[in-house]
């Protein structure tokens, strides 16, 4: 399983880092969205996750933390995918706002040339 999330975590971060390097902003804003996908599955990850356990230390019983499910990174990925959420919307705004204005969604302002 650990292989699996690892390779699926690789892949969204390569193709959101190849989507970043595209000229066109539209494509930005998609891999600006993969990366964040892939950083948060990462943080997930690392929160040790286990089935049918509690998240919480229990008082009063033995604490066995090998079997501890972290809550830390869930809120974590909770609050980061708020802020992308926020984030994405703004570039939305200021992409439709500069392709009003100058006409073109390319990233560095050159047109297409046919």
């Amino acid at each position: 399983m650990e292989v699996l999330l690892a390779l699926v975590i690789g892949v969204l971060a390569g193709s959101g880092i190849w989507l970043v390097l595209r000229p066109r902003t539209f494509q930005v804003v998609l891999g600006l969205a993969l990366l964040s996908y892939a950083v948060n599955l990462f943080i997930f990850s690392m929160g040790s996750l286990v089935i049918d356990k509690p998240p919480l230390v229990v008082p009063g019983l033995p604490a066995n933390l090998e079997h501890y499910t972290d809550p830390m990174p869930q809120s974590l990925v909770l609050t980061a995918i708020v802020i992308g959420f926020a984030t994405t919307a703004l570039f939305l705004v200021v992409l439709l706002a500069a392709r009003g204005l100058s006409g073109t969604d390319h990233v560095d302002g050159e047109q297409d040339t046919p």
